[in-house]
């Protein structure tokens, strides 16, 4: 119960932060169309990756590199409109915003979404971890039974071929991301996190598995293109698909 209830709560907390960031944007332009004087910057398009960035970070506890990716590029843009007239950003912005990427690059945890997916499980099942060595020779902790795609201004076609599948997370911003479920495999309940703004995420499953809705569409929507199957058969794999589609989509196929 305390499982469902904390799921409950996540996925009501993306919409109320995606509310917030709709409404903040139709206050701006609201104020600026009354005449109320505000810096240009304020509407520059590169506004909208910050906003975008902030909430995929606070969704995910920015445990991915998506969000701060997007607020990092989206804020050389915003420092470059405003700042035009006193910084030359073609030789210096340019260069910062290349090497901040890079230390962001170098300095962000490889582990993040591993632990938060870790402490979702008990003791024992976060064990089950195996240790491998990476390229600098050190371990590192690496389970395949969780998806982790992250899609940002790009795309990826993914097959997941794990007999112990324990859900995971899509992010597709501008872009779009291909997973094919059809050959893992699971016991009784899993969670498949999307977040499509922009962009867009096709989910291929078995068509014995049992799919539940719970995506917040804005300006976007879910489509189940699975044929309807007309028997007796209780499904006994459930596979929940949430999260939110904002001026994207997400697409449920079976074959």
């Amino acid at each position: 119960m305390e499982n469902t209830n904390h799921k409950g709560l996540a996925n009501s907390s993306s919409k109320v932060w995606a509310g917030a960031i709709i409404i903040a944007v139709g206050a701006l332009l609201l104020f600026r169309n009354f005449g109320i004087s505000m810096p240009s910057y304020i509407f520059h398009w590169s506004n909208i990756l910050i906003l975008i960035g902030l909430f995929i970070g606070i969704k995910h506890n920015f445990r991915n590199g998506a969000g701060m990716v997007l607020i990092i590029i989206g804020g050389f843009f915003t420092l470059q409109e405003a700042l035009e007239a006193y910084i030359d950003f073609e030789k210096i912005g340019w260069p910062i915003l290349i090497i901040v990427l890079g230390l962001f690059l170098i300095f962000k945890p490889r582990n993040q979404f591993k632990k938060g997916w870790k402490n979702r499980f008990q003791p024992e099942e976060a064990q089950s971890f195996q240790e491998t060595p990476d390229f600098s020779g050190t371990k590192k902790k690496r389970d395949n039974d969780f998806l982790d795609s992250t899609n940002v201004f790009g795309g990826s076609h993914q097959a997941v071929y794990s007999k112990n599948f324990k859900g995971g997370e899509i992010t597709a911003v501008f872009g779009g991301c291909d997973v094919n479920l059809t050959q893992a495999d699971f016991e009784g309940e899993v969670v498949l996190d999307v977040t499509a703004i922009f962009g867009g995420a096709k989910i291929i499953v078995p068509a014995s598995w049992q799919v539940k809705h719970e995506v917040t569409a804005i300006f976007g929507g879910l489509d189940d293109k699975r044929p309807i199957i007309l028997n007796g058969e209780e499904k006994t794999k459930v596979l929940v698909v949430k999260g939110i589609a904002l001026f994207g989509g997400v697409d449920i196929r079976s074959y």
